[in-house]
């Protein structure tokens, strides 16, 4: 079975987005809750999935992720409502 990356969208208590990439967004989420997730969300405590997309490559995750995280928090949340 070939490797699937998915991009997601994490809620947060305070009410921001982030975004981010993997290869399994269950256990990716789990990491951001124990605080061994990325800087910004051991300070903006992720409460849910909002978003995620699958990718057949790495490269085609990291593009999006990187393409989504240079919007306004506006152009994010029409993802969300898709």
């Amino acid at each position: 079975m070939e490797k699937k990356y998915y991009v997601y969208m994490l809620l947060t208590e305070r009410n921001t987005l982030y975004c981010g990439y993997t290869d399994d967004v269950e256990k990716r989420f789990k990491a951001h809750l124990e605080g061994h997730g990325a800087k910004y969300t051991r300070a903006n405590k992720p409460v849910k999935i909002v978003w995620q997309k699958e990718f057949d490559t790495k490269s085609e995750a990291q593009k999006e992720e990187y393409r989504i995280k240079r919007l306004p928090r506006a152009e994010k949340e029409k993802f969300i409502t898709r």
